[in-house]
Order: C-alpha cells, then structure tokens, then sequence
C-alpha cells in the first residue's frame, strides 16, 4: 500500500509513542520505504516538534497532546536517572525543607534522600509520599487537589493553594523538556502552576533530568534556566553543551 508522506509520518509518531522510540530500518521494512525516506520523515517530525532524531532512529517529544504515564517512566533509562538521583540526593546540603516533584527521577531523588536526620518533604506526588511516609525521620506533607491518572499527582487551585503558604530551602524539579531557548517546560498547564509554584516558594531550585529532555520543548513553559541553582544529568550530554547551560546562570554536574 503505498502510503501519502503525511500517512506514513503519521504511523511513525503513533509508533515512536506507543514503543517509547523508533528505529530507521525497522520503519523502513514495516513501511516499505527506502531508509533515507525515513529519514526525511524523522527530520519532518523533528522540524515540527514531535519527535527527537536520535542515531539510527528517533523518540517521541512529550506535548500537549502526549505525555508518557509514569509506569513508562519507571522502564527508560533507570540506570542513568538512578546516578542522576544519587548525585541530586547529595545536593541536599543543609535544607531541612524540600519539595520533591512529581515524575519517576524526584521518586527516585526521594528514596535517596539521607534518613538519618530531620527532613521535612513537600510533594504533590502520591508515589513520593508513600515511599517516605513510613521514614520516622521524615515528615511528609501531601499537597491536596485533582489526582492525574497518568503520573499519579496532585494538580490544581487547592495544590497551588497550600504550596504558597510554604517557604522552602530546596526544591527538586522535573521537566518533560530543558532548553536554553525556552527553559523548562511540561505539556500540562495545570503541572506547569504547581512547579512554578514551587520555584516561587523555593530558595534553591534543583533540576534532575536524563539527557533526552534537553533540547526538548513542551507545551507550557514554566521556568527559565536562570533561576535554577544546580542541573543535574548524565555525562550521556556533551560537555560543551552542558558549559551552554552554565553559560546562563546553574551549576551543571554530569554524571
């Protein structure tokens, strides 16, 4: 059958969303196109934000209209945002206060957090909350609001609500895509309040994120890459990009 070029773009962002990434030969046996075909579409899909071209394939961009549940989340790249948690975890300095974002890294900077001395947890996240509330040292407070079903947090006025009543000595921030052109942004406008919320209530703000997340823009901009203190990734992002981000104002540790 052959295929328009806006049919066959089509299939490849319903197929890069539903396997987490594509591959070029794969696309081009399943399609019955010629690779450089593929390529062509990859760079389209690219140039309209959908997809990020990577070698020899592509992965789909979080949107307005996409966003990968957290249970994806928990299966792509765990051993880097495991060292990223770690190193993210160790930032921790003297804050007694910290607000802990929802996605599956901050889950993951969570459980990394020390135990043996006082902590107070702000979070919206369900997943977070459980994972500390039973640490006698630390003292959870979940934020009250709508529950997403894909990510398992709280969102809207009553979450935003009571994180302004709260001053913070640290917050931990995630993103669905970092770049230096648009700063931090995530496809839901209702996630985008709570984390600007969050910035706003904050003395230090440390994002945690894999390297697939820069470059990347979503739908709802939150923060610029000025107010945060630290970034904190894999070495999997080239030193001179990360030196382009330092450039503007965080620290950018690479792990």
């Amino acid at each position: 059958m052959n295929r328009t070029a806006e049919e066959r773009q089509r299939e490849i962002v319903l197929t890069a969303r539903r396997d987490g990434s594509v591959d070029v030969t794969a696309l081009a046996a399943d399609l019955g196109v010629a690779k450089e075909t593929v390529r062509r579409d990859l760079r389209v899909l690219e140039d309209h934000g959908l997809l990020r071209r990577t070698h020899g394939g592509a992965y789909p961009v979080e949107s307005a209209g996409f966003e990968t549940t957290l249970a994806f989340r928990a299966t792509s790249h765990v051993p880097e945002k495991r060292r990223i948690a770690a190193a993210a975890a160790e930032l921790l300095g003297d804050a007694e206060t910290v607000f802990v974002d929802e996605g599956y890294t901050p889950q993951l900077i969570a459980e990394a957090l020390p135990r043996d001395r006082p902590l107070t947890v702000v979070t919206a996240s369900l997943p977070v909350a459980g994972a500390l509330a039973g640490t006698d040292t630390v003292s959870v407070l979940l934020l009250g609001g709508r529950v997403r079903s894909g990510t398992l947090a709280t969102v809207d006025h009553w979450t935003t609500k009571m994180l302004s009543g709260f001053v913070v000595d640290l917050a931990f921030i995630g993103a669905n895509g970092i770049s230096r052109e648009h700063g931090l942004t995530t496809p839901d406008p209702a996630v985008s309040e709570v984390k600007t919320q969050a910035i706003r209530a904050a003395r230090r703000t440390v994002f945690a994120g894999v390297h697939t997340k820069f470059g990347a823009v979503s739908f709802c901009r939150f923060a610029e890459i000025g107010t945060l203190e630290t970034i904190v990734t894999s070495t999997l992002l080239p030193a001179a990009e990360a030196h382009r981000y330092s450039l503007l104002g965080p620290q950018v540790i690479r792990v």
